[in-house]
């Protein structure tokens, strides 16, 4: 079965203010390096517009009542010093959202083994209630909800490779021990969480790498803290925080790995999903912030994502 592909030109209408990392031309790279000949056996689909309601899978409806209202008919509305909305915000997270949805429905199914969702703007920072670092609804935590809702999925993993940790995503379920959240995260940095002692109920796995690291101590932290918990878990759905801002060419970190990490690391998710979950993953796009770093990291996730 291919890989499925999704995306949406109108998640180029976020456009937060001029000089933002998390700009409209990060998919722009993305979508020109995947139009490669190399890449021609992706299934490809257009998103579609989530109901608000998706988004109450993983927040109060009164808080995305508050991001509705938030969204300006015209210029920027910002929400904290990070995160601002434009006209078009509001439509590309409810893009994000379905296309969130429209993995899980291809990957339950057995439609596709997996899928990768290039979709902006991000959500692993988006807390419960609360929006932030560029955030504004938490996209895989509406996954895991959503397959949990609709295929009475007992088990779902998040793994978070973001520089950044996920503070939203630990949030949202801290005190779930049916979902997994296990996050490699430059420490100290952005947020300031993602400490090992923050472990929820049992369920919360964090591995946070010093500053300079590079692909050994990436790869030693995924090895002896996150895989085997993950193997131990065996999960029903794999879902992926897939952030490529720990790429050594990212300006807003201070990680050092190399593309061929990030191949690595989706062939280790995907040997362990096919062990305990007949091989499905959902991606959803994080971070990334230099475009040719961000370019040359999904290139090497979604092409190990096609040797399923």
């Amino acid at each position: 079965m291919p890989t499925l592909y999704i995306t949406h030109a109108d998640c180029l209408g976020h456009a937060p203010f001029e000089g933002h990392p998390e700009r409209p031309a990060r998919l722009e790279a993305i979508w020109k390096k995947l139009e490669d000949a190399k890449f021609d056996a992706l299934q490809r689909e257009d998103a579609i517009v989530a109901a608000p309601e998706a988004a109450a899978l993983a927040h109060p409806e009164t808080y995305v009542e508050r991001i509705a209202d938030l969204a300006p008919a015209e210029g920027i509305v910002g929400i904290d010093a990070d995160t601002a909305m434009s006209p078009g915000s509001w439509r590309a997270a409810l893009l994000a959202v379905g296309a969130a949805k429209r993995s899980v429905d291809a990957v339950m199914s057995g439609e596709a083994t997996n899928a990768f969702c290039a979709i902006r703007p991000p959500g692993h920072h988006a807390e419960h209630d609360r929006a932030m670092g560029f955030c504004l609804f938490n996209n895989a935590a509406i996954a895991a909800a959503y397959a949990r809702a609709e295929y009475g999925a007992e088990r779902l993993a998040i793994i978070d490779f973001d520089v950044h940790h996920g503070n939203g995503t630990q949030d949202i379920f801290w005190n779930d021990r049916n979902v997994f959240y296990g996050s490699t995260h430059q420490m100290p940095l952005y947020p300031g969480s993602g400490a090992i002692r923050e472990t929820g109920a049992g369920n919360i796995f964090n591995a946070p790498l010093r500053p300079g690291s590079g692909s050994d101590y990436f790869r030693m932290a995924m090895e002896e803290r996150i895989l085997p918990a993950l193997e131990n878990f065996a999960p029903d759905l794999i879902v992926i925080s897939a952030g490529f801002d720990a790429h050594t060419r990212d300006p807003l970190a201070d990680i050092h790995l190399q593309d061929e990490d990030f191949g690595w690391i989706t062939g280790r998710l995907m040997d362990i999903a096919d062990r305990r979950c007949e091989g499905r993953i959902v991606s959803l796009l994080e971070g990334g912030y230099d475009l040719q770093g961000l370019a040359g990291g999904v290139a090497a996730h979604v092409g190990q994502l096609m040797q399923a």
